[in-house]
């Protein structure tokens, strides 16, 4: 078979230090430690620092990828950053990933799809590179869900972790790498999960914040229902796909909402569980993030090896589901050696230097009043 093909050959996370245990959550809310893993699987989540941001998490994490792919930020064409917490509606979160890590010739994009925004963002990609239109780019999911949570509601603040996960797609004549994706939507289930405040259909105001509209509004039970309704489908669909058996699949890697849906999953597709990737009981759920951050360690652990094949999927708000599967590639052979701790300095240097200007302005407008 002839032709181009989108190869992952980089993978990267970032966390936040702040580790939020259950046993803390219940000193805030009426749950305790045994209800919320009893319901969900979770043990803790990571909570961002004030000094940290949805676009540093995602700079750490591309520099991280960029580093295993060996592959210097100024050779990116693209960069999509997948999120629903943005550092602000425009300009997009990943025009700042891009300056921060001196990508000056890459084209940059947010996608908005909640949770399944990864896996829509990888297609996406992939499908630029094999057109022949780029070469080599970045996907990027990454969130600070605890500035959206209302800390008193149980039935969210339990659930949602702050973090970033990071892909490198890069073109190649060899077969491999992505292979074919599934994207669905379900708009009528849009009052299932949603955050109602801060668009236009309702702009902030005295009101909407009184009314704690800005917070995740989510129906729990039935948006179980969906995700244990289509996880399995959706898997199944995309190895149907690319021409693959389940008994092909070395890894599902989902995403990581609850463990009794990842248990459905399997269940569905008749699998055993060892043959998923779950880490949700050291995250949470990290919403768009939570899939290539469960990727990231699956490698750690040397459960993904090239040449495997694998099967990525996901649900979320919209309603938005799907999956992707691709044969797991690996970095390119390269002479070259290509150390990314300068680009670290750089983006560094550029966050120090915005805040110093932050202040400067802040202190000539004050003094101009």
């Amino acid at each position: 078979m002839n032709g181009r093909f989108a190869h992952i050959t980089g993978w990267g996370m970032a966390v936040p230090e702040r580790v939020l245990t259950n046993d803390e959550l219940a000193q805030m809310v009426d749950t305790d430690d045994a209800w919320i893993q009893a319901r969900t699987g979770i043990l803790e989540r990571r909570i961002a620092a004030p000094d940290e941001t949805t676009a540093s998490l995602a700079v750490d994490a591309t520099l991280s990828a960029l580093r295993v792919a060996n592959l210097p930020p100024v050779d990116l064409d693209l960069i999509i950053v997948s999120t629903s917490t943005p550092d602000y509606l425009f300009p997009a979160t990943a025009c700042l990933v891009q300056d921060r890590i001196g990508a000056t010739k890459a084209g940059a994009f947010d996608l908005l799809a909640a949770c399944t925004g990864f896996i829509y963002a990888v297609n996406m990609a992939a499908q630029a590179i094999r057109t022949g239109s780029i070469d080599n780019a970045v996907v990027i999911g990454a969130e600070t869900l605890s500035r959206l949570i209302d800390w008193n509601d149980r039935g969210t603040c339990i659930l949602f972790g702050d973090g970033a996960g990071a892909f490198v797609l890069q073109a190649s004549d060899q077969p491999g790498g992505v292979a074919a994706a599934v994207m669905r939507s379900d708009g009528s289930g849009e009052e299932l999960l949603k955050i109602p405040g801060g668009g236009s259909a309702l702009p902030a105001s005295e009101h909407t914040f009184q009314d704690g509209q800005h917070f995740i509004k989510m129906n729990g039970r039935e948006v179980f229902r969906f995700a244990t309704r289509v996880m399995a489908q959706a898997a199944e669909e995309a190895a149907a796909k690319a021409n693959l058996k389940m008994e092909d699949v070395k890894l599902i890697i989902p995403h990581q909402a609850n463990k009794r849906i990842i248990d459905a999953a399997a269940r569905g597709l008749k699998m055993p569980i060892d043959r998923f990737v779950i880490n949700l009981d050291k995250y949470g759920n990290t919403s768009t993030a939570s899939i290539p951050i469960a990727t990231c360690e699956a490698v750690e652990q040397n459960r993904l090896h090239p040449g495997d094949q694998v099967i990525f999927v996901g649900f979320g708000a919209g309603l938005t589901w799907g999956s992707l599967a691709a044969q797991w590639s690996g970095p390119f052979p390269t002479a070259r050696r290509v150390h990314m701790r300068p680009y670290r300095w750089l983006a560094a240097l550029r966050s120090v230097l915005r805040r110093a200007f932050r202040w400067l302005e802040g202190l000539i407008w004050g003094r101009r009043q």
